[in-house]
């Protein structure tokens, strides 16, 4: 006999004698019920499953008679019946009723003893496989594959290394199970020297041995193992794809996609996976149509897997609808045990905003609700405002992840329940906060406009050890703009340099806007022009910038710049450089852009667009074409743009009638306007009519109509102060 190495040896040890020499059943009612649940799918006809009934509740006497009393169809076949019957049980993961028909089988041979090997090493039961192993009468080569392959599956890597030098005799089987085996255990050196040093390889050998490098992102080594084959068959190809696609090199995997000489549902799966996945949400579902209409292939579960997720991406509902009705239709629904397909659903109808389907999804997989689609579900509720729902999800969910928890602090944020959010993270376990979660919090603080909290829990972050991240930089960069905070905005700055080597796209945006709004334009300047890369909000930060500072022509010659460089303008855009000719005058030019908003680039005046204009014409004295301007205008007149042309009415004199009629348009919409009472008390001041205005200023008492007050702040290095308008607090020297 063969000798057994010492390491299989040891293993075997660790098993109980008891459970080698005998089979100890200390069933209960309720385990049977479970196991006999979990065989539904084995198709047992009668007698089969009085056996399996007998096995699960440890009556092995009347298990043995079962057996007996089987028809005699020659010594062989009974052994195979048996056999297939063991493995059958085996493979459903019931080892132990399986071990029970192996002891009490009357005849057993190596294909027998084989089959009971195989269900010990596919149910991880690795120690008493040893031991089963060991104690073999008869082995052949599939008997020590059966073992090699068991010892690298939960790796054990030295020991099979031993195991496999040890065989007596090795066929391609046992080759290609040690090339498997040390590539999925990283050690792609070794699987290399095994590829190499056998004598004769089949597809299987070098199907693995590529796959080892596909799962290692070794794109050059696979596909230079793939152009030296052969033979190839339609696995190669789609490993290759799938290794491409996994890469981010869709257009490498399309190129192999065409060339492929034949197609089946796994190979064009993985390539509308691959769009998918990659961002290529159109060109995924383009795909499908084509698999469907030429490639005369029927789609499988994983197919619309990738599928909601496409359809997800591209964002029309009817679309995601469609593709629902479509699984319903074709009862594909039922095949997702795992519940990746219904993850997908309701990962799609809430990206949609399609809550309600999403919730229906989630409530029929009530029994296999993951943590993934809790998390997804709890996300959908928070960005519809549904917190309740969301904190309900989070509350019965099975087990919780930081996602979970920082998933709904963040709905808390959204709707300014601050403190809800606090105490929330402060029950989070303090193994679950990392990063994302500090992140969240200080966002939600910058959000709520609380940014000195904000900076303290910066700094209680950095005291707990953890790095920030470039999101928790671009929050606070934000903050230090929004209270023009440059000094906070600079060491902001200069700490992100020191933590982070390179600026990214989102990093510079925020210190584009952050200087910009302190006032530091030269600054701003700089950071736009050293970033490589430069998208729309790149332009338009800085293009606002340049506007807020009165400079018009920095501004327009920016956008000139912008459009040569072919980035496309948006709404934003042109609302800065209207904005820029308002503060200088500049009339013709902003008229100009005005209509080339909708003319040449198709972007509909909104009213901030609307009240530039006003201003702009207002501003030059044009106080009569600017009310023409919106009495022209193709929507009803709102509050808004009512205010604003009321708002220049006040710039020149001998506006008076413009601006009594602006005023009664707008009490008429908001009968409570501060700004309308006021204009129109100073106009009856303005002729001498001071009655009336006093009983207008009582109307305005009584109606508790009050004008906001002015303030202005200033900042120190230690804090900023907030001065309301008529404020007498004055602050001394040495608290500056």
């Amino acid at each position: 006999m063969p000798k057994i190495p010492q390491s299989v040896r040891n293993l075997a040890r660790k098993i109980p004698t008891k459970l080698i020499n005998n089979v100890h059943y200390h069933t209960t009612s309720s385990k049977s019920h479970q196991n006999l649940s979990t065989t539904r799918r084995l198709n047992l006809n009668n007698n089969d499953s009085k056996l399996l009934w007998c096995l699960c509740n440890g009556d092995l006497h009347h298990a043995r008679q079962l057996l007996d009393e089987m028809p005699q169809r020659g010594f062989e076949s009974k052994i195979v019946t048996w056999t297939s019957l063991l493995s059958k049980f085996a493979k459903e993961g019931l080892v132990d009723e399986a071990r029970a028909l192996f002891d009490i089988l009357p005849d057993k041979n190596v294909v027998t003893c084989n089959a009971m090997l195989g269900g010990y090493v596919q149910c991880g039961r690795l120690v008493e496989a040893c031991g089963f192993f060991e104690r073999m009468q008869e082995k052949n080569v599939v008997s020590w594959s059966s073992m090699l392959n068991g010892l690298m599956k939960f790796g054990r890597v030295e020991e099979a290394k031993a195991f496999f030098e040890e065989m007596p005799v090795r066929n391609v089987v046992s080759w290609n199970t040690m090339i498997g085996g040390l590539a999925k255990n990283g050690d792609l050196v070794g699987a290399r020297s095994v590829f190499d040093a056998m004598s004769i390889r089949d597809l299987v050998s070098w199907n693995t041995m590529i796959d080892g490098y596909v799962g290692s992102c070794m794109m050059d080594e696979a596909k230079a193992l793939f152009d030296r084959m052969e033979e190839t068959n339609v696995v190669t190809w789609t490993t290759l794809i799938s290794g491409y696609c996994r890469d981010g090199d869709v257009w490498s995997a399309y190129d192999l996609f065409r060339r492929m000489p034949v197609k089946n549902v796994v190979s064009w799966t993985a390539m509308i996976g691959g769009y998918s996945w990659n961002g290529y949400y159109e060109e995924a579902i383009s795909l499908f149509l084509e698999m469907r209409s030429r490639g005369g292939v029927s789609p499988n579960v994983e197919t619309f897997v990738s599928l909601a997720y496409a359809c997800a991406g591209v964002g029309f509902r009817g679309l995601c609808m469609q593709l629902h009705a479509h699984l319903i239709t074709n009862c594909l629904g039922y095949h997702d045990d795992d519940g990746r397909l219904s993850h997908g659903l309701i990962c799609m109808y809430t990206r949609c905003g399609l809550i309600d389907y999403a919730e229906l999804v989630f409530l029929k997989i009530s029994r296999i609700q993951t943590t993934q689609c809790c998390n997804t579900m709890i996300n959908g509720y928070v960005q519809k405002d549904e917190l309740e729902k969301a904190k309900h999800v989070f509350d019965v969910m099975p087990a919780r992840d930081k996602i979970s928890w920082t998933s709904v602090i963040t709905g808390y944020f959204n709707v300014n329940r601050v403190g809800e959010a606090c105490k929330l993270f402060n029950d989070m376990p303090k193994t679950e906060r990392d990063a994302v979660a500090w992140t969240a919090m200080i966002s939600g603080h910058v959000q709520n406009e609380l940014f000195s909290e904000a900076m303290y829990l910066f700094s209680k972050m950095q005291m707990h050890g953890l790095m920030p991240l470039r999101a928790t930089y671009a929050s606070l960069l934000g903050a230090a703009g929004a209270t023009a905070h440059v000094d906070r905005g600079r060491q902001l700055h200069s700490l992100l340099i020191k933590t982070h080597a390179t600026l990214d796209l989102i990093l510079g945006n925020s210190l584009i806007s952050m200087y910009g709004k302190c006032g530091q334009i030269n600054d701003a300047f700089q950071i736009f022009s050293n970033m490589s890369y430069k998208d729309t909000i790149s332009w338009n930060s800085m293009i606002m910038g340049f506007s807020n500072h009165g400079l018009a022509t920095e501004a327009l010659s920016l956008f000139d710049h912008m459009i040569k460089s072919r980035i496309k303008p948006n709404s934003v855009t042109f609302l800065g450089i209207l904005s820029a000719c308002s503060h200088t005058g500049l009339v013709d030019e902003g008229w100009m852009i005005y209509k080339a908003m909708s003319d040449i680039y198709g972007i509909h005046p909104g009213t901030e667009h609307n009240i530039c204009m006003i201003n702009l014409l207002g501003r030059a004295g044009k106080v009569e074409e600017a009310e023409q301007f919106v009495l022209n205008l193709p929507f009803k007149q709102d509050i808004a743009i009512l205010g604003a042309l009321l708002g220049v009415c006040g710039i020149n004199e001998g506006n008076a009638e413009i601006a009594n009629r602006t005023s009664q348009r707008l009490l008429e919409l908001d009968p409570v306007n501060a700004a309308g009472h006021i204009v129109v008390c100073n106009l009856r001041a303005s002729v001498g009519r001071y009655g009336e205005e006093g009983m207008l200023r009582n109307e305005m008492r009584l109606k508790g109509v009050r004008k906001a007050p002015g303030f202005s702040w200033v900042s120190s290095g230690k804090d900023t102060r907030v001065f309301l308008s008529g404020d007498l607090a004055q602050v001394r020297d040495d608290d500056m």
